[in-house]
């Protein structure tokens, strides 16, 4: 298909699955982002747009009103030369003071630090929480003594509860419980939370397409939990959405545990995504004991 070029961009769009995911498969990425689903269902928080230089994918956040920014160059290195030009043309033309490359990886960081003109700091915000598969299907040992407690207590609380994948026949109950999740967390006061409810919907109406799988919970004929993932690279899955109803007790614990078994057990690891800097949801994810961070870098021009 045609493909716009550099310094023309163009919106993302579901037609262009297609080469954006074979750019993004090729480099086989660790950092979540990388993916044309997410890239998709986050294009009206970011206002994603892309080109092509090269050998190189170019994703830049491109929302009106905001301040634009790039994602790394996704293709073979060295890629410090093409940053520095990005960067530059940043400030060049779209008049940004403090032009940046968002969300490098640790490999990119250390390539830019013998280049000349090129900084790259940590953002922990940002950070991946990378898990074992094994160790959150297995659950295994005193570590996590309190999440095999949640899971009993669900059986408890929700013996009538079946689990299903999600389908054509219930994507609409579980559009229907994200709704209800919002009302109960009152997205709609919350800029972050509606972004993700936008998001959610936009993963829901285009599940097929997008090539998802998906598992969730029913009781008494309703969705009270569903989780939405893909893999990120060859060994590992990223979980994109995970929901669960917050009354009904061990119901988190269930859809973590019962969506990487159905699915995911015969890959190496699970990126369940970054916290934001939101000090509950870092507690929740380091519960988890994380086999390591997906450590990344914000990039900028050191002069």
């Amino acid at each position: 298909m045609d493909m716009p070029r550099f310094p023309d961009f163009r919106e993302l769009r579901l037609a262009d699955r297609g080469p954006v995911s074979r750019f993004l498969w090729d480099l086989q990425p660790e950092t979540s982002e990388l993916t044309f689903t997410n890239l998709f269902i986050w294009r009206a928080r970011f206002g994603w747009q892309w080109s092509v230089r090269g050998e190189h994918l170019l994703l830049l956040a491109a929302k009106p009103g905001a301040e634009p920014f790039f994602l790394p160059p996704v293709g073979p290195a060295p890629r410090a030369g093409v940053c520095l030009e990005l960067l530059s043309w940043l400030r060049r033309e779209r008049s940004v003071a403090d032009p940046r490359i968002e969300r490098a990886d640790p490999a990119l960081a250390a390539e830019i630090a013998s280049a000349a003109g090129l900084r790259a700091e940590p953002a922990r915000d940002h950070f991946d929480y990378l898990y074992r598969t094994s160790d959150l299907i297995a659950l295994k040992g005193s570590r996590y003594h309190a999440k095999r407690n949640h899971l009993r207590r669900f059986a408890q609380a929700a013996a009538s509860a079946r689990y299903a994948l999600v389908d054509a026949s219930n994507l609409r109950l579980c559009a229907e419980f994200q709704d209800r999740w919002c009302a109960l967390r009152r997205c709609s006061e919350d800029l972050n939370l509606l972004g993700e409810w936008e998001a959610v919907r936009e993963a829901l109406a285009n599940f097929p397409a997008l090539g998802l799988k998906g598992g969730a919970f029913l009781i008494e004929g309703r969705v009270e939990a569903f989780a939405l993932g893909e893999l990120l690279n060859r060994e590992t899955v990223v979980v994109h959405i995970e929901k669960a109803n917050p009354e009904i007790p061990g119901l988190y614990a269930a859809i973590n545990q019962r969506y990487c078994r159905e699915h995911w057990e015969g890959t190496g690891f699970v990126n369940r995504e970054q916290d934001l800097g939101e000090p509950g949801l870092r507690k929740a994810k380091l519960s988890y004991h994380p086999a390591r961070l997906v450590e990344k870098f914000s990039l900028r021009l050191s002069e």
